[in-house]
C-alpha cells in the first residue's frame, strides 16, 4: 500500500472548451447536458465550467458519498480524482492506486468473453496477467455469471457488465475506489453481496467515493457527504445533515433510519 494514502485538491477548476458553440439554441443544448456554467475566453470561445474552485481532501478510511442533481458535475469530480481528467486550474493530487468503476466500457472488450475480459480490466487497473489468472476462479464466483463468461460481453446486459466490473475491482484491493451510480443496475440480492465486498475492502485500506442518487445506498456504505450543485461544493459534512439540506427532513429522516440500523447491526458483530 502507497504511505498515505490521499487526495487533496485546492482550487481545481475542469472547463471544456466548446469550439463550434455560435448559436444561443446551440450553447443551451450543451450547458444543459454538461450542468456547468458557460463562460468565454479571452478569444471569446464558448466554455463549459463544469467543476469550479474545488478544495477537497480526502485521507485513508474516508468514505465520502456525492450528492447532487444530475449534471451537477459528480461524475467530473470522479474523473478529476482518477487523473482522467486534469485541472484547467488549480491543483489535484492523488496519492495511492486509483480503481475507478463509473465508466464500464473502459478496459473492456465487448467482442471477447467474460473470461478474457476479467484478464483485460485487471491489466488496465495496474495489475499483471499472472497475478489476474490467479484470481479468474474467485472472480468468476462472485459474479454468478456462470456460462455467460465464455460468451463475449457484448451480449451482457448493464448489470452483468457492472457484476464483472465490480468482480475485478474488489479483488485486487484498490488504494481509492471512485464508484459511479451506475453500479445500481445490478439486483438487490446480488448488489447485497457487492455492498459488504465494498465494505470489507474500505474496511482494510483505502478511499471510498461513491456517487449516487440513492441516500439510502450512500448511507449504508459512507460516513459523509458532499453536495455537488452546478460545478461548485455547495456543502459537506454529515450524511444526514447534507441530505436534510439538499433534499428536505423526509429524505434526511430514510438516512437517519439507515444510519441507526446499521448501527445496531455493528452493535450485534
Amino acid at each position: 500500500m502507497t504511505e498515505h494514502v490521499s487526495i487533496h485538491t485546492h482550487g481545481a477548476c475542469v472547463d471544456f472548451p466548446i469550439f463550434d458553440a455560435k448559436t444561443r439554441s446551440l450553447k443551451k443544448a450543451v450547458l444543459g447536458k454538461a450542468g456547468g456554467v458557460i463562460g468565454r475566453t479571452s478569444s471569446d470561445v464558448v466554455v463549459v465550467e463544469a467543476l469550479r474552485d474545488i478544495t477537497l481532501s480526502f485521507k485513508e478510511g474516508d468514505r465520502v458519498g456525492l450528492v447532487g442533481h444530475n449534471g451537477a458535475g459528480k461524475s467530473t469530480l470522479l474523473r478529476l480524482l482518477s487523473g482522467i481528467y486534469e485541472p484547467t486550474r488549480g491543483t489535484a493530487v492523488v496519492n495511492g492506486r486509483v480503481a475507478p468503476v463509473f465508466d464500464l466500457a473502459v478496459g473492456m472488450d465487448p467482442e471477447i468473453s467474460g473470461y478474457e475480459n476479467i484478464i483485460i480490466r485487471g491489466l488496465f487497473l495496474g495489475q499483471t496477467r499472472k497475478q489476474m489468472l490467479k484470481k479468474v476462479d474467485e472472480i468468476a464466483e462472485f459474479t454468478e455469471l456462470g456460462e455467460y463468461l465464455d460468451m463475449p460481453m457484448r451480449t451482457y446486459s448493464t448489470g452483468m457488465r457492472v457484476r464483472l466490473a465490480m468482480g475485478v475491482v474488489t479483488s485486487i484491493d484498490p488504494e481509492i475506489l471512485l464508484l459511479d451510480e451506475g453500479i445500481g443496475a445490478v439486483d438487490a440480492a446480488f448488489m447485497k453481496k457487492a455492498r459488504k465486498r465494498l465494505e470489507d475492502l474500505v474496511a482494510r485500506a483505502g478511499i471510498l467515493i461513491f456517487a449516487s442518487h440513492s441516500n439510502e445506498f450512500l448511507a449504508e456504505i459512507c460516513d459523509h457527504a458532499i453536495w455537488i450543485d452546478h460545478g461548485n461544493v455547495r456543502m459537506q459534512g454529515g450524511i444526514e445533515e447534507v441530505v436534510r439540506a439538499y433534499e428536505g427532513p423526509e429524505a434526511a429522516d430514510r438516512v437517519a433510519h439507515v444510519i441507526s440500523k446499521k448501527a445496531a447491526e455493528e452493535e450485534k458483530v
